[in-house]
């Protein structure tokens, strides 16, 4: 990742919290107690930038491990910064966040409070997911194992997603089944801005 993927990446993020990619504006989510989220997804950023990253390996880099560890702990947000995730990144209410670090997350993924998407350690669905762009995951909600999830999904809270998701689908229920392919069509997203 090179620093102008970095920059836009982070903005894309920031948009998607507060409808501005503003630098003055990602200093104030920063500085202030309104950013909660907002911070814990910019060190997260941050740390996947520099620790590759020739000096800022050894200047940058422990300083945004040491906040991103700091804001894990503060927030109850495990998303490990080597997790492959998308632009547009979102985190509506934060605690109990866990997300695998070999997952895969496409762009403009909102996260609610209480969500796992984790991995399956045997069976058939040993491995992990790949959640599509354009998806809302609800509160409670668990992706477990080695399952696509397609683009625009919806997924209610406390879905229990063990199997494949389509593009479009609404997933509801434990274990979640598909009750429509009305998808994502913006009532999931009050509120927030896509990248």
């Amino acid at each position: 990742m090179d620093f102008n993927e970095y920059l836009y990446i982070i903005r894309s993020d920031l948009y998607r919290f507060c409808g501005s990619m503003k630098i003055s504006q990602m200093i104030r989510c920063l500085f202030s107690n309104e950013g909660g989220s907002y911070k814990y997804v910019f060190w997260m950023r941050t740390c996947n930038y520099t620790r590759n990253s020739g000096i800022l390996r050894y200047t940058l880099y422990p300083l945004a491990r040491h906040l991103l560890l700091h804001y894990t702990f503060k927030l109850g947000i495990s998303v490990p910064f080597l997790a492959d995730i998308g632009s547009g990144f979102y985190i509506g209410h934060y605690g109990g966040i866990i997300v695998s670090p070999f997952s895969k997350i496409g762009k403009n993924c909102n996260l609610s409070h209480g969500v796992t998407i984790g991995q399956s350690n045997r069976g058939k669905n040993k491995g992990y997911p790949v959640v599509g762009n354009n998806v809302y995951i609800g509160p409670g909600a668990k992706i477990i194992g080695r399952v696509v999830i397609g683009d625009n999904v919806a997924i209610g809270a406390n879905c229990v997603v063990t199997k494949d998701v389509p593009d479009n689908a609404v997933v509801v229920g434990v274990p979640g089944r598909v009750i429509s392919f009305d998808g994502v069509n913006g009532h999931e997203k009050v509120g927030q801005k896509s990248a």
